[in-house]
């Protein structure tokens, strides 16, 4: 089976993947990036130098108490019935569990009125992080939504910026759910992009820096 190698730079990011194009599967794979600007520390020089050989290393893994991957991203069977395409990657945990932010973003999304339940989504450069099902409810503030988590002391605001592995929510069961977990989803440009893919890469990025 032939292959093919392209490499795309996103328009604004600094984000590069390699696509392998495997007859009529594509296959992608993240091999660098620039994040978004962090604050700057005595060590910046390294941390850089780190971030160009180990980028994904610096990821935060979304959820505390990792139970299991209880529904991978693409086709599936559907609990409700039927086959359906799933847009994400269902992480079990315990009820309550805290779900910590991916990257550093800008809350661009905050809602409770879908199948996603009480739900934010955060934006980093060209990269948007879906995170579903939490606990909280949604209020308005200044003509803003906010998501409040009373007792996990938790307020997220549109429009404010997250700093890599905050807190953002807590694991629960609004919308359409079965059991408590959280329902992750990332687009890159706008299109889907496999989440079991991206915590392949941060693992191995974070087994190297040991």
């Amino acid at each position: 089976m032939g292959q093919c190698q392209q490499w795309i730079k996103p328009r604004r990011s600094g984000v590069y993947l390699k696509v392998l194009l495997l007859g009529g599967l594509s296959l992608w794979t993240l091999t660098g990036i620039i994040l978004p600007a962090q604050r700057r520390s005595a060590k910046a020089a390294d941390i850089e130098l780190a971030r160009a050989s180990n980028p994904w290393s610096f990821a935060s893994f979304p959820v505390e108490n990792f139970q299991a991957y209880t529904s991978p991203f693409g086709y599936r069977q559907s609990p409700y019935g039927g086959e359906q395409f799933h847009y994400g990657l269902d992480i079990a945990a315990p009820l309550g569990s805290y779900i910590r932010n991916w990257w550093e973003g800008r809350v661009v999304e905050i809602s409770d009125d879908s199948a996603c339940g009480t739900s934010v989504v955060i934006e980093s450069g060209e990269w948007q992080h879906i995170y579903c099902h939490m606990q909280g409810y949604v209020t308005s503030e200044g003509g803003r939504r906010v998501m409040v988590d009373p007792d996990g002391n938790i307020q997220i605001r549109e429009g404010t910026t997250i700093n890599t592995g905050q807190p953002i929510g807590r694991v629960g069961m609004s919308g359409r759910t079965t059991g408590p977990h959280l329902h992750w989803g990332l687009k890159f440009e706008s299109s889907w992009v496999d989440p079991a893919m991206i915590l392949r890469a941060m693992y191995d990025d974070q087994q190297a820096t040991r």
